[in-house]
């Protein structure tokens, strides 16, 4: 059974010259199905129009991060309606809030979050979820919506566990990426990474960033991509204390159900 990597920044311009080579690594090794991170107008636009060329093998999302929240505005939010009720659109989002460097003011985050999570029960969709050093307001906002969602997904997850039970006690599914294989600052996610139940875990890379740093030899140009999947498999394989045959098969069938797909 192959990977599915749930989040991946395919429109990142460091893909554009070598696109096709990276789905082909991809396909090597053992990544079948992408879902391509909207995370801007003009990325979720993008990540639309590579969905739609792939002959069914990438999906997208459409969302505005918070980073970009300043840019919010009601001409994005009608556009995201539309890219949403896109059949290759599977999830709303990214979208959430950032305190870690609050490039749009945290104000400006919270309307643009909760106008997005509006859109998602609007159009009965999933949300793709970000969230760094804003863990009580966005779990306050969230909680608010959450009734009315049939699916959330807390992506690239990095915070406590805590905060992780939080979120499962939501009924949220939770993504993990190489942020687990980073021995300075991820290392506390080896330890409570088992707890969360089959049916709510799901894997990502969020290329290109996260580069495993487990990986070795490390590629020189340090770019993140959809073959390092299997890498992290490998690795919550092991700290779950389960099968690589066992944590694909199950991470899989959670992301087919969670996008449809």
């Amino acid at each position: 059974m192959d990977l599915i990597d749930i989040g991946a920044n395919l429109t990142h311009e460091s893909f554009r010259h070598d696109f096709d080579d990276v789905l082909a690594r991809a396909t090597a090794h053992g990544v079948g199905k992408m879902v391509i991170t909207g995370a801007s107008r003009e990325g979720s636009e993008q990540a639309l129009e590579l969905a739609r060329a792939s002959g069914g093998r990438l999906f997208a999302t459409a969302g505005v991060h918070p980073h970009h929240a300043i840019d919010y505005d009601d001409d994005i939010d009608a556009l995201l309606r539309q890219l949403a009720a896109q059949p290759e659109v599977r999830a709303v989002g990214e979208m959430g809030l950032d305190y870690h460097r609050n490039y749009s003011p945290p104000d400006v985050q919270r309307d643009a979050f909760e106008r997005q999570l509006k859109i998602a029960v609007d159009l009965g969709m999933p949300v793709f979820l970000h969230q760094r050093d804003a863990h009580e307001d966005f779990l306050t906002l969230l909680a608010r919506y959450r009734p009315q969602l049939p699916a959330a997904v807390v992506h690239c997850f990095t915070d406590t566990r805590e905060a992780m039970l939080d979120y499962l006690a939501l009924d949220c599914h939770i993504g993990i990426t190489g942020w687990i294989c980073d021995e300075r600052r991820g290392n506390h996610l080896r330890e409570f990474v088992r707890e969360i139940p089959a049916n709510r875990l799901m894997l990502e890379t969020d290329a290109p960033y996260l580069l495993p740093r487990t990986v070795k030899p490390q590629p020189k140009h340090r770019r993140n991509e959809p073959m390092y999947l299997a890498h992290i498999r490998d690795e919550v394989a092991r700290d779950r204390g389960e099968s690589v045959e066992e944590l694909t098969a199950a991470t899989t069938r959670t992301a087919e159900a969670f996008f449809g797909i």
